[in-house]
């Protein structure tokens, strides 16, 4: 799945285009790296999100095409 629908389906990041926006401006990084929205998102990837000056590090547990609101939470575990 890639990066950019993954953030928006596991409600890390509210809309599909603001975490378009977000990787193409180098917020995000995969296992350390600097990544674009197409990058296909593995469990067991480390995601890091810059949120202003708050940044937040989650683990992909799981993938899921279509999630609902209270599955959107079992998709990642928060590390820091």
């Amino acid at each position: 799945m890639r990066l950019d629908k993954y953030l928006k389906i596991s409600r890390i990041i509210k809309r599909r285009t603001v975490a378009n926006e977000a990787c193409d401006a180098g917020r995000v990084k995969v296992n350390g790296k600097p990544v674009r929205a197409s990058y296909d998102v593995k469990v067991g990837d480390i995601i890091e999100v810059e949120f202003g000056s708050r940044v937040i590090k989650v683990e992909v547990l799981d993938i899921n095409e279509y999630a609902k609101k209270d599955d959107a939470a079992l998709m990642y575990r928060i590390i820091e």
